[in-house]
């Protein structure tokens, strides 16, 4: 097994130096000595066994290097410098360490003296008992301090490391008790060192992120691994007293298998995130007057709200993370208001299968936050528990949704400016007072960040818009002067022509021209007047099936109308048309070749919905909500980004509504809502009395 594991620690040796010649910043030299030293280890014991002098020499070198290694994890981020107690610690375990150079010379001195050789066998396990204790700590903070994002970087070499130190822990434990050392798990311990060399190989294949670590209460955190470990140490002792009372080889036996049970349960469980989530909470309940440590909370907003660079998420998905960190959920939602005053997916972080509909919020169930403020635990929602009618404001696609855990609502001067979905952490617990203290305050910040994201994309928007007027109104007056010269000319040519045929044709080319360019005109001066179209009634179905005949080429259709039943709507048929050959090409451009494109014609309640489908790339919620709909912002080469504005604010003047659904990777549903001719009247008439209160109070 010593020599297998000496080839391991070889070829690892090998493999990170010719890593460390190719320039990888990942492969230090202390991690290169450290597998050297452990490779030279394995062969000595190979060749000469344990309790040799050169044996316990090379293990005490091999102790020292495993104990920089660990070090050096520290120092790639600077911990050592912050984290007071791991510079005194390690300076301990060396001391200790070297303490065994002092009994090998005893040993030499007193080679006949069977008495102080035994003296000196249970001081020198005891020493290597108080090294492998501090060792495990240091393994243990070294892991449970990183951040959450690169802990992965970390996991595979905290678990070697843990292996190493965690059977020499239980091996010298069992030689201190029985007073000499247990050759079968002796023997075993190269076992251990190859598969802690299979597991430094996971992590340096997958840990090749550099390594950030995050302040952590630390002497809390080491005085709980110390009672722990006390702990482990206490029942191994009521173990091996209780093992030794068996005598012969079933002691041995069974301390092999104790040895194996043990350390199976300490890989297994302890890199659990979801103990390191128990521990987290009992440790906060349990050591300090706080659960929360507010100046570290305070600096991890910070710098996750303030990330810049072209590689930062976009603000609103660092919003959901900022909120979602602070309870150690693991993802979360962000709903924003729309026009109408629903709410609606803005941004998704780590949380890509939660199913939310167009309209996430009513825009009646607005109000009950934007008063309330309420801060939601969907759990006691669920159980049935109302405690300010907050059952009748959730949503039904929440409580369905097992993942969600609670509802964060950001208000800024009593506006409701997002509600933030947190999904259920590792390890669920009861909201308390200090929770909803410190999630409406962050609430509060999060909602001036949005608000004033919001203000600066409105004046950027106003500034464009104002660059575009004063742009377009040379346009609309070079136009309208060509348009009157043209008309001008037929008029004349009317008069004057003398040639009948020339006449005719003239006449037929001219007012032609001056139709399209009147036209024209009368589209670019639609924002400036009242902002309304003048409609009739319109067969939707008709225009959908003449619009898939224009695509359809003989014998390869591509856009495809799935329900054309007669749904009549008020509508102005130019704008309509323009809308859906609009949205028909944009869903052509966003799927693959060859691709079908599907329309269809339905009657919803008082409105006719007309849907435009296809199975392209489909977009984000970010894109949505930030991009899709914004003048002047275009992700097609050489495009003018106004179609998508242009094709909403159409529908609006037609007093509909342009709504979308999408998914990336899944296509995209755009659907435009305009009244029924039938059902004018009754909204007339709801409209009216919606409005009659203002006007008596007026």
């Amino acid at each position: 097994m010593f020599l297998a594991s000496a080839f391991a620690f070889l070829l690892l040796v090998g493999w990170r130096w010719d890593r460390r010649r190719r320039g990888s910043v990942t492969a230090g030299r202390t991690e290169i000595i450290a597998f050297a030293l452990t490779a030279a280890w394995s062969l000595v014991v190979a060749g000469t066994g344990h309790e040799t002098l050169v044996g316990q020499f090379f293990e005490t070198l091999r102790s020292l290097a495993l104990l920089g290694l660990t070090l050096a994890l520290f120092t790639r981020d600077g911990r050592h410098a912050s984290v007071g107690p791991i510079r005194p610690v390690l300076a301990a375990l060396v001391f200790v360490e070297l303490l065994q150079l002092l009994l090998m010379m005893m040993q030499l001195r007193y080679a006949d003296n069977q008495v102080a050789q035994a003296m000196i066998f249970q001081i020198s396990v005891m020493f290597r008992l108080l090294v492998a204790t501090g060792a495990l700590v240091l393994v243990h903070n070294l892991y449970a301090g990183a951040m959450a994002q690169q802990r992965v970087a970390l996991r595979w070499t905290c678990a070697a490391l843990g292996m190493i130190w965690g059977y020499d822990l239980n091996l010298y434990t069992i030689a201190y008790l029985s007073r000499t050392m247990p050759l079968e798990l002796a023997a075993l311990r190269g076992l251990a060192q190859v598969a802690a060399a299979g597991l430094l190989v996971i992590g340096a294949v997958r840990g090749r992120s550099a390594l950030r670590f995050s302040p952590s209460r630390a002497v809390a955190f080491q005085s709980l691994s110390l009672m722990v470990i006390g702990g482990y140490m206490i029942v191994m002792v009521g173990a091996a007293q209780s093992l030794a009372w068996l005598g012969g080889n079933a002691s041995q036996l069974a301390q092999l298998g104790f040895i194996f049970v043990s350390s199976v349960l300490i890989v297994a469980i302890l890199p659990s995130g979801r103990v390191r989530g128990w521990l987290k909470v009992m440790l906060a309940k349990h050591f300090f007057q706080h659960r929360y440590d507010y100046r570290a909370e305070w600096l991890r907003f910070t710098r996750t709200i303030g990330r810049a660079g072209s590689q930062a998420p976009p603000l609103h998905e660092r919003v959901v993370q900022a909120v979602a960190d602070i309870t150690d959920s693991s993802a979360g939602l962000l709903l924003v208001p729309a026009e109408s005053g629903e709410l609606v997916l803005a941004s998704r972080w780590q949380w890509p299968t939660a199913d939310v509909p167009a309209e996430a919020l009513a825009a009646a169930d607005v109000t009950f936050f934007e008063k309330r403020g309420f801060i939601v635990d969907l759990d006691e929602v669920r159980a049935g528990i109302d405690h300010q009618g907050e059952p009748q404001a959730v949503p039904a696609w929440m409580l369905e949704e097992v993942s969600a855990w609670a509802l964060v609502p950001l208000l800024h001067f009593d506006r409701l400016v997002g509600l933030v979905v947190l999904g259920r952490p590792q390890v669920a617990r009861k909201l308390d007072w200090e929770d909803f203290d410190l999630l409406r305050v962050v609430g509060m910040q999060l909602a001036s960040y949005l608000a004033e994201h919001a203000g600066q994309s409105a004046l950027l928007e106003a500034s464009r818009f104002d660059e575009f007027n004063r742009r377009i109104a040379f346009v609309m007056h070079d136009i309208k002067n060509l348009a009157s010269q043209i008309s001008l000319l037929a008029r004349n040519a009317e008069r004057h022509s003398d040639n009948p045929e020339f006449r005719a044709d003239m006449l037929i080319t001219l007012r032609n021209a001056a139709d399209k360019l009147n036209a024209l005109l009368a589209r670019l001066s639609r924002y400036g007047g009242n902002g309304t179209e003048r409609v009739e009634d319109i067969n939707a179905s008709e225009v959908i099936r003449a619009i898939a005949a224009r695509y359809n080429a003989p014998g390869m259709p591509q856009v495809h109308v799935t329900h054309n039943a007669p749904c009549h709507v008020l509508a102005n048929r130019e704008a309509l048309e323009q809308v859906i050959l609009h949205l028909v090409q944009n869903a052509i451009d966003a799927s693959a070749e060859g691709m079908a494109v599907f329309l269809q014609a339905n009657v919803d309640g008082l409105h006719g919905a007309i849907e435009v489908i296809d199975t392209g790339s489909g977009m984000s919620a970010e894109f949505m909500r930030n991009r899709l709909f914004k003048p002047f912002v275009s992700t097609k080469p050489g495009g003018f980004g106004i179609g998508a504005f242009e094709a909403r604010e159409l529908v609006k003047a037609m007093r509909g509504r342009l709504e979308v659904e999408s998914r990336e990777g899944l296509g995209s549903r755009f659907t435009v809502r305009l009244p029924l001719t039938s059902a004018q009247p009754l909204i007339d008439s709801i409209a009216g009395s919606a409005s009659s209160p203002d006007k008596k109070v007026a």
